[in-house]
């Protein structure tokens, strides 16, 4: 069966790094840095994604720009258009996408909430993992195969 965001969430957890529209690019910084990541959702009093920002956004909108992210509201720097995902599409969707949209997160969003977010990181890691289970299967089946054609 070919996992799904939705089970990478269930791994890893539902926890999302957000921040509002107005806040500054700086406060979006420290929390990115606070918890380890490379992006947060930029989300209304509803919760509903209006924008991703990552430090792509930074390099590219702060630092090359010369604004000041003190200064700067996220939503005049953040991504507008996020590509979002459902919790069924599988890893290797997922990964095609991100892929094709030269992004490295996605939103998983169901019925307009907010599920959670898969990073190709995540994707990578379930894919590998995927991998070791396949070769571990397929050892076991090759030394069941010898050993009722070859008994000791």
């Amino acid at each position: 069966m070919l996992a799904s965001a939705g089970d990478i969430l269930t791994h890893k957890g539902t926890d999302v790094v957000t921040a509002r529209p107005q806040e500054t690019v700086f406060a979006c910084i420290a929390r990115m840095v606070d918890h380890n990541v490379g992006s947060v959702l930029v989300v209304n009093s509803d919760r509903q994604v209006v924008g991703i920002f990552t430090e792509r956004d930074y390099l590219r909108r702060i630092a090359l720009e010369g604004r000041s992210s003190r200064t700067t509201a996220v939503e005049a720097v953040m991504t507008r258009d996020v590509i979002a995902v459902s919790p069924s599409r599988s890893v290797n969707e997922c990964l095609s996408i991100m892929t094709q949209a030269k992004c490295r997160h996605l939103p998983v969003v169901q019925e307009g909430d907010l599920l959670g977010i898969v990073s190709i990181g995540d994707c990578v890691k379930q894919r590998s993992e995927a991998a070791l289970q396949e070769v571990d299967h397929l050892e076991t089946y090759i030394q069941r195969f010898i050993m009722s054609r070859y008994p000791a």
